[in-house]
């Protein structure tokens, strides 16, 4: 099934290439309501925070205190929307998250400053091109603030991407088409490799989320985890072994894990090297 992630700018047509591809495709389109809503839920933060945080208008103390539970979370959640399949999921760091699954197509659709303002001054009635031209620049900013904080990338680097497209340039059912095209080529078709490594980040991203819900999220962070057919080996430094033997109990718990392998250390204890 597809999964389409997609990154757009304001006033680019976007959501126009979107209502195509679900038209087409017939794909559940994952807009930021939703998963606003969902990460809320997970991370037992209020829905107006996690807004307030994702647009970029989050003060410092909530950006510091809840950066690493949102972006937690957040990768949890967009996990578990790709995983159902059928799906186009438009920004929040799923393109940088979904990057190592071959079976995911990531799309960019961008154009010139002088086509999105003209875009946005006809759909807002606006008169005035330079305000036009100051909310695309603090939607920009914003959107990358939050892709910065959270995930330390410029979501504007086309390296990211499998394909970028210049609505200025190419209609927007010319990029419907094009996308089509390279989502049901075989490059793109879902296999069970594919498969399997989706399902590795699900689960990994399952158990980060447990362990900074029960240990908080500074002794989550100290420890590591790498999943292989549902068999995770935790790594890192915890205060002692009663913890350590906690965290694998909890782990054990985490849906779709068959197996825990620790190489939890408590913290102060040097192992020896042979």
């Amino acid at each position: 099934m597809a999964v389409i992630v997609m990154t757009r700018e304001l006033g680019t047509l976007g959501k126009d290439v979107v209502a195509g591809l679900a038209e087409r495709l017939g794909l559940d389109v994952i807009h930021h309501g939703l998963v606003e809503h969902d990460i809320a839920e997970s991370s037992g933060l209020p829905e107006s925070a996690v807004h307030r945080f994702l647009e970029g208008e989050a003060s410092l103390l909530e950006r510091w205190r809840d950066r690493r539970r949102m972006r937690c979370c957040t990768a949890q959640e967009i996990f578990e929307l790709a995983a159902k399949g059928n799906v186009l999921i438009r920004g929040w760091g799923s393109v940088y998250l979904l990057r190592s699954v071959p079976h995911v197509l990531s799309v960019r659709v961008c154009a010139p400053m002088e086509f999105r303002e003209a875009v946005l001054m006809q759909r807002l009635g606006l008169k005035d091109r330079a305000a036009a031209r100051r909310e695309i620049e603090r939607d920009d900013a914003a959107h990358n603030g939050t892709m910065q904080r959270m995930f330390g990338i410029d979501w504007t680097d086309p390296a990211h991407y499998t394909i970028v497209l210049n609505t200025a340039r190419v209609p927007v059912q010319g990029c419907v088409d094009c996308i089509v095209r390279l989502v049901q080529s075989p490059a793109f078709a879902e296999t069970e490799e594919s498969k399997a490594e989706l399902m590795n980040q699900l689960i990994s991203a399952r158990v980060r989320s447990a362990l900074e819900r029960h240990f908080g999220s500074d002794a989550g962070g100290l420890i590591k985890s790498e999943v292989k057919a549902g068999q995770v080996m935790l790594t890192g430094q915890m205060v002692d072994a009663h913890y350590i033997a906690e965290a694998v109990r909890l782990v054990r718990s985490v849906e779709g894990v068959t197996g825990v392998e620790s190489h939890i250390v408590p913290i102060g204890f040097q192992p020896i090297e042979h």
